[in-house]
């Protein structure tokens, strides 16, 4: 092995061990940049990301996709039962310039269309609105546009490489990878409980990013626009940068990857007052394993302090997948998130800790036509404060049925 190629393959392992690209034209700021999750964040370099790959001209293509159909049973007074889609695709074209490497990147998603009347049942998730009203009870789709960025990456030497983002549309460096990206949440169709705790600003609007790595260490720092996305979820929501935020981020070896992040984030809900300060501190594994995939787990705290109210809220995450066999995958996941947001007629502005355990299985089916095909369902019991439990039940419960379907 050449020592161009050796040093390739240090500074951007997962690419090199899951793709084999030392055939392609593509330099260290070029492979730096393809390891990108979300705007910014990186799940851990060993990762063996699904992506599609090839050449057009002197350019480097590179395909990711994934959907989910999905029939969701929410048990109790608040449950409610429907069929949806979550779904997302993503291309990035990277091309050298100048000693580094540029790279535009689109993020589409259809559930605007495939959610139907702007939410899908899921107990006790709070955030954003639908028909002018605070969501409770109930997950938002996502934008069409997820994502619409450029970004450029030179090696200042042969150890630091500096980083430009600028987005329209995209992901601030706050938080860890989104949980649509996320390595150990890859076969969970639904969003987590402290989404908006942890990582809902992978959609902003008007994002600019520069970022320093200089070995194992990366330093970031975004401007952007605040405010959630409003219910037209077809168009931009532009603003004027008016929040900030900054991560660092260690990755000491290829399967860990951990970052501490922190942002003061104007007005995100569009029907309150108020700012909010978000800090997040993540840890994430990702193992690969003899049977073709990776055992990824991911460990994420996020606060939410309000300007407004002086009052902080807390979510925790533990969150796993294990590929048993080459076709057989367990999910887990368990959180606990301080939600004040519920509506309880009897506890408005109360907060509840609530607890979420969840458990999966995917059995992939085959591949057909290139996409990567799988049939499960996981379930979700939840604890509660007695309090609550009039409006809940005794044991509210959650279950997911759901046909995945991946670009690989």
């Amino acid at each position: 092995m050449s020592y161009k190629l050796l040093t390739t393959f240090l500074l951007a392992p997962s690419l090199c061990a899951q793709m084999n690209m030392s055939h392609m034209d593509m330099n260290r700021a070029g492979m730096y940049l393809m390891n990108m999750s979300s705007g910014t964040a990186m799940n851990p370099y060993s990762w063996q990301m699904p992506m599609r790959m090839t050449e057009a001209g002197t350019w480097n293509l590179m395909f990711m996709s994934q959907a989910f159909l999905v029939d969701t049973q929410q048990s109790g007074p608040r449950g409610a039962d429907k069929f949806y889609s979550p779904n997302w695709f993503m291309a990035s074209a990277e091309h050298k310039l100048a000693g580094g490497s540029l790279m535009f990147t689109a993020m589409l998603s259809l559930e605007p269309a495939t959610v139907t009347n702007r939410s899908y049942p899921l107990l006790f998730q709070t955030g954003e609105t639908a028909y002018g009203k605070p969501l409770v009870d109930a997950q938002h789709p996502h934008d069409f546009l997820m994502a619409l960025s450029v970004q450029y990456a030179h090696p200042l030497t042969r150890d630091t490489m500096l980083q430009f983002y600028y987005a329209p549309v995209g992901d601030p460096a706050l938080g860890p990878v989104a949980f649509p990206h996320r390595a150990s949440a890859f076969e969970l169709p639904q969003a987590t409980l402290g989404h908006h705790w942890q990582d809902s600003t992978h959609i902003a609007d008007n994002v600019a990013t520069i970022a320093v790595r200089h070995k194992w260490l990366r330093v970031e720092a975004s401007g952007f626009y605040g405010t959630e996305p409003n219910e037209n979820r077809w168009n931009i929501d532009w603003g004027q940068m008016n929040s900030w935020s900054a991560r660092v981020s260690a990755a000491p070896t290829q399967n860990w990857l951990a970052q501490f992040s922190a942002g003061r984030i104007a007005r995100p809900e569009r029907q309150e007052e108020g700012d909010v300060v978000r800090t997040t501190a993540s840890l994430h594994y990702s193992h690969p394993t003899d049977r073709g995939a990776s055992w990824s787990t991911s460990f994420i705290w996020g606060r939410n302090h309000k300007t407004l109210t002086h009052r902080d809220g807390d979510s925790w995450l533990l969150e796993t997948l294990y590929p048993a066999s080459r076709r057989n995958f367990l999910t887990g996941r368990i959180e606990l998130v301080d939600k004040d947001e519920l509506a309880l007629p009897a506890a408005l502005g109360s907060t509840f800790r609530i607890a979420a355990y969840t458990a999966g299985y995917t059995r992939d089916i085959g591949t057909f036509a290139g996409i990567e095909t799988g049939i499960g369902a996981n379930v979700t019991a939840y604890s509660t404060p007695a309090a609550i439990k009039p409006y809940y039940g005794a044991h509210p419960f959650g279950v997911n049925m759901y046909l995945r379907f991946r670009l690989r």
